[in-house]
């Protein structure tokens, strides 16, 4: 069942890359009225571009795992199998 979830997995890590682009873009308008900082700018105030790649990272993040999970669920409901591990492993 890996295999066949994995098309699901890749469309899912694609959809939420895109909508965390449109909510950050969004965040940082709250913040700056400016083009948010990218370590790819020669100029970068690092002020900025720290706390910018940090909202950014924690959006990603929050929108892959809801992603991520949501495609899980939704894989079980139409093939019955749990594409993943059923809990985290005890330490």
């Amino acid at each position: 069942m890996k295999f066949a979830f994995m098309p699901v997995s890749i469309v899912g890590g694609l959809l939420a890359g895109f909508v965390t682009k449109k909510i950050f873009e969004q965040v940082w308008g709250l913040v700056d009225d400016v083009e948010p900082p990218d370590a790819k700018h020669r100029h970068i105030d690092y002020r900025k571009l720290i706390p910018a790649l940090l909202v950014e990272g924690a959006i990603f993040r929050l929108m892959r795992g809801f992603v991520d999970h949501g495609s899980r669920r939704g894989f079980a409901r139409l093939t019955g199998t749990w594409p993943g591990e059923e809990a985290p492993e005890p330490e």
